[in-house]
């Protein structure tokens, strides 16, 4: 039972870390009805700023500016390249930050090279031991900050003047276009929300148990896909519920990968996609996506 409580707290730990990179995902979708695969640079981004600033000015400062240089990159990403393609097809789009994501995570792994990078995080390697449930400082904490952030994040969404701009963007641009929203502007508000967010995320994918910033941490972007794909791709709640429950499912899978080996090895990074595909069988637009209505 012990086993079992500190996987599911594991779990939802790292599942609150993949939910901010789904809002990510979500806040760009709405926005601009866009897939953001570059999502995984922008992680990247943010967790090699903080890496590299922290020695020398700390590490919240270095967090501060960590996550302000990967919501610029965001930014700089909407107003230099998506900026010149709009009105294209969204797939052309979405095919346009695969390149992007690739010049820039090629451009990051050049400078890391084969270094694995510590961010300077105060919680070392502290774990807090309650009842024989043993927890790390660093999930405690990537609990906390991601839910006070995806907090702050849906107050602002629903009662703040961006938040109603961005709303009436994703019900129907034109119209919201014709009221006198600039779209350009909630398109370049929604890249620099994921950038930051992603930057957060990349903190609390780097710090104890694992070892550091490396390549392999953008590849964190790619778990909480699912999530945003079944929570519902335009939805913030899908993302939250998304993120815990890929989260759960592989610690789950993973703590009990001996008793699962009849299903081969890796089932714990496998599962997440497994639990993906077995709700879009039943629900197709996700667990709190919008359906898509044809009058017939």
């Amino acid at each position: 039972m012990t086993t079992f409580v500190e996987l599911l707290l594991g779990g939802l730990s790292i599942g609150s870390v993949y939910a901010l990179i789904a809002l990510g995902f979500v806040v760009i979708f709405k926005a601009t009805e866009v897939v953001n695969f570059a999502h995984a640079s922008l992680l990247l981004a943010g967790g090699y700023v903080t890496a590299v600033l922290h020695d020398d000015i700390g590490f919240w400062p270095a967090l501060l500016v960590g996550i302000a240089g990967a919501a610029s990159v965001g930014a700089a990403i909407e107003f230099f390249v998506m900026r010149r393609y709009r009105g294209s097809d969204h797939s052309v789009l979405a095919i346009v930050t695969i390149g992007v994501d690739i010049l820039l995570i090629t451009e990051l792994t050049r400078r890391m090279g084969t270094d694995v990078l510590a961010l300077g995080d105060p919680w070392g390697n502290e774990v807090l031991t309650v009842g024989g449930v043993t927890l790390a400082h660093t999930r405690i904490a990537a609990f906390l900050a991601a839910g006070l952030l995806i907090t702050v994040f849906l107050l602002a969404f629903r009662y703040t003047s961006w938040g109603v701009s961005m709303r009436a963007a994703a019900e129907n641009p034109q119209t919201a276009a014709l009221m006198g929203i600039r779209l350009g502007r909630v398109s370049l508000a929604a890249w620099a929300v994921a950038g930051a967010l992603a930057a957060v995320a990349a903190l609390f994918l780097t710090v104890f148990p694992t070892p550091g910033l490396e390549r392999a941490t953008s590849l964190a972007a790619l778990k909480a896909f699912p999530a945003a794909i079944l929570g519902g791709l335009d939805s913030t709640t899908g993302a939250l519920a998304g993120g815990l429950i890929v989260g759960v499912t592989e610690a789950l899978a993973t703590g009990y990968q001996s008793d699962l080996s009849f299903l081969g090895r890796g089932i714990g990074d496998l599962a997440p996609y497994l639990v993906m595909v077995a709700v879009l069988l039943i629900r197709p637009a996700g667990l709190f996506g919008t359906k898509e209505l044809a009058r017939v």
